[in-house]
């Protein structure tokens, strides 16, 4: 353990001006003590915060001089929305919000670290992400302001090669050091649906298959499936790493042998999940956090044998574009690193894309239908049509790449809910006429 001497909360808190700009990392890697002690201010004329991803509740963020600018909505985002707070949605998937964060180059930058080791150096813990080299950045300049958080409760984590995943304490402004745990997220429970969604899933990923998945039942029930089955010789490349991944590193199922690159560890850029996800992350060797220019390239992410990327959708239409971070045009998560893995999962034959999602929603007591003929007025697309290869519904899957816009509707339309099959079929027969 450091012996390091930490700076006072209170002076760094201070260190912010009524005017300013702060920016922060995504969720995990939230200066969580610091930015609940920003809230205690009320002194704000004029303060930004830039980030994504809010895991628990400020005060800070319902003054009515601070705005948020988030690059990923998360409940509390929503809530913070609908209830009139200064809270707005920057769009960019997340490869990009490294240019976008240059771009802004807010005068303070803060995040949350694992505790100093004895030479002073700090793991950035559960998040890479974007904001390392802005974070480096910051240091560097005398003009501006560096804060990082640390807690014995944040693991410690490693990076790769030139990816150091670390920053040290003579780089910083402030040390702050809080007894803050890393938000833990439930596992959730699995419906009928999401397994059998999941068992079409799993029937695309075969022995030394290179997976990612993001969060949620379905990603977390297509792990236990694998885990269950009889392949292995698995390799993990995937934005976000989760409690779901841990279980099948734990089933020893996951080799990382046969990727092709990165040979023999795990690739992530963040972290989020149940406490034993974190305890397990700890000096973990065979896990390691690369910046997301890196993670999300989708020649790195094409370099990988056999990827198979699998995500999720909010609605589909016939023509294939897919709608994932709204719902009737109104901001509901985030572009993230979808249409990044969809599409680079597709550079390769031997690679496969799968969005999974169920086949109707329960919107305002009425039951609709998630494949449509056409986009809703309003709709926001995610990813594009000619990025997709496979949609997994409760009732199969729907092959894409290759096919014409008619026989693409059809295949659609043959998984929808059996209450829409008739006019989504009828729907299909007229597309594609310039055949």
């Amino acid at each position: 353990m450091s012996t390091f001497q930490p700076d006072s909360m209170d002076e760094a808190v201070a260190s912010i001006r009524p005017v300013d700009e702060l920016g922060v990392p995504l969720g995990p890697g939230h200066p969580i003590g610091l930015l609940h002690a920003l809230g205690a201010r009320d002194d704000w004329e004029d303060l930004t915060v830039a980030g994504a991803l809010l895991t628990d509740l400020y005060d800070l963020f319902t003054k009515p001089t601070v705005r948020f600018l988030s690059g990923f909505f998360g409940p509390i985002e929503r809530g913070y929305r609908d209830a009139g707070f200064n809270i707005e949605f920057v769009p960019a998937d997340f490869r990009r919000f490294a240019p976008v964060l240059e771009a802004q180059a807010p005068r303070v930058m803060a995040t949350a670290a694992a505790l100093p080791d004895a030479a002073g150096w700090m793991s950035l813990s559960l998040h890479a992400g974007a904001t390392v080299d802005e974070l480096h950045r910051a240091g560097a300049d005398p003009d501006r302001v560096l804060i990082v958080e640390v807690s014995p409760h944040f693991p410690r984590t490693l990076g790769l090669g030139p990816y150091s995943h670390r920053m040290h304490v003579d780089e910083c402004d402030f040390v702050v050091e809080t007894d803050r745990s890393p938000v833990a997220l439930p596992d959730p429970e699995p419906s009928e649906i999401d397994r059998a969604i999941a068992g079409f899933a799993t029937g695309y990923i075969s022995d030394g298959s290179t997976i990612q998945t993001g969060i949620g039942s379905i990603p977390s029930t297509i792990a236990k499936l694998l885990v269950e089955g009889d392949g292995g010789d698995y390799g993990i490349h995937s934005e976000m790493f989760t409690s779901g991944l841990k279980l099948l590193h734990d089933s020893g199922k996951v080799t990382n042998n046969a990727k092709g690159i990165f040979q023999g560890y795990s690739i992530t850029t963040f972290a989020a999940g149940n406490q034993g996800l974190y305890d397990w992350l700890n000096d973990r060797d065979d896990v390691r956090f690369l910046p997301v220019h890196v993670v999300n390239s989708a020649e790195v992410i094409a370099n990988n044998a056999n990827m198979v990327s699998i995500n999720g959708a909010m609605s589909i239409d016939l023509f294939g574009q897919v709608v994932a971070d709204t719902i009737d045009g109104k901001q509901f998560s985030g572009i993230g690193g979808h249409e990044e893995f969809v599409s680079g999962s597709g550079l390769e034959l031997s690679d496969r894309s799968l969005i999974c999602l169920p086949s109707t929603a329960t919107i305002d007591g009425q039951l609709r239908s998630r494949i449509t003929a056409t986009l809703m007025a309003g709709s926001v697309v995610t990813t594009p049509r000619h990025h997709l290869d496979v949609v997994c519904t409760e009732y199969g899957a729907a092959e894409m790449q290759g096919r014409t816009v008619r026989e693409r509707a059809a295949a659609l339309a043959e998984i929808a809910h059996p209450d829409f099959r008739d006019e989504l079929f009828e729907a299909a027969a007229g597309m594609g006429r310039g055949r």
